[in-house]
């Protein structure tokens, strides 16, 4: 089957693939119960990733690169190798969150590496249960492979001091995809001081969802953010979150509409919030 890889795939393309030796399907659900609703239940064929022990290297001190920091290349070459996948793997990736969680983090870091055959499932594993996707209770095992060679990451990352300069000039665009409440300063449900970067603006990652949570088509994106992009170009717009993983979910939506990946400030709000930077509110 001819395939064009788009960051994205619908139930019904993946249902046409799943057989196929050389896809992997990687369960990358996130939360406390994660790991147990993955042994109840999960797309048929599907390996569990885990977020925080697989997808992050976290630290005592959050301060030090916010609440889910990249692993070494290392790490993830070796993790890599342990799921079975090569480059030649055509990999699809979910979650019980719409693809917005761990799925868009994982998908920002196989594109980072470089892999080109990665797409996040529309929808998640509700939107797969709901158009009736093979699913079973059978855990799978990885055939371990080679090992996966990375050099570096490739997309465009942003530290905190290149943030801190960003807060202070025009020349640059900080968007924040945490919900309008966190952002304004009202409720702060993770980390310990609530509000925003200064000079950041507010576009939750939500509103890139339809009302069945699946994604916007690309030509509804690529409207969205050509406006709020408006004459920046992608080396001058930041993206975060609360901890660098919801805010995959938008360059995410961002590549689906055809544009160039943005830099992804990965501490985010988690690592800015507990270093002293200065902090904005919009309470009404």
């Amino acid at each position: 089957m001819n395939y064009n890889i788009t960051p994205v795939i619908k139930v019904c393309e993946l249902k046409e693939l799943y057989k196929s030796d050389n896809l992997i399907i990687l369960d990358v659900s996130n939360g406390k119960e994660a790991q147990s609703n993955y042994n109840k239940k999960h797309l048929d064929g599907a390996i569990f990733v885990d977020l925080n022990s697989q997808l992050a290297d976290i630290k005592e001190d959050l301060s030090l690169g916010g609440r889910h920091p990249l692993p070494s290349i290392e790490k993830f070459s070796e993790l890599l190798s342990s799921l079975g996948i090569t480059p030649q793997k055509h990999i699809v990736l979910y979650d019980d969150k719409n693809g917005s969680n761990a799925a868009a983090r994982m998908w920002w870091m196989l594109k980072s590496i470089g892999h080109q055959k990665v797409q996040v499932l529309n929808g998640g594993f509700q939107e797969a249960e709901r158009h009736n996707f093979p699913i079973n209770s059978e855990e799978v095992f990885p055939i371990s492979t080679v090992a996966y060679k990375i050099e570096n990451w490739k997309l465009p990352l942003a530290c905190i001091d290149e943030v801190e300069k960003a807060s202070n000039s025009q020349d640059y665009l900080i968007i924040d995809v945490r919900e309008s409440t966190r952002f304004n300063g009202e409720y702060e449900p993770i980390d310990l001081i609530s509000g925003h970067i200064p000079n950041a603006i507010n576009i939750p990652f939500s509103t890139n969802l339809d009302e069945n949570g699946l994604f916007f088509s690309p030509e509804i994106l690529r409207g969205k953010y050509k406006n709020i992009f408006d004459s920046k170009q992608s080396n001058e717009v930041i993206v975060h979150c609360g901890s660098g993983v919801t805010a995959c979910h938008t360059l995410l939506a961002m590549a689906y509409a055809g544009f160039e990946i943005p830099k992804l400030y990965v501490g985010s709000w988690s690592e800015w919030s507990r270093n002293g930077k200065p902090i904005a509110v919009s309470r009404s």
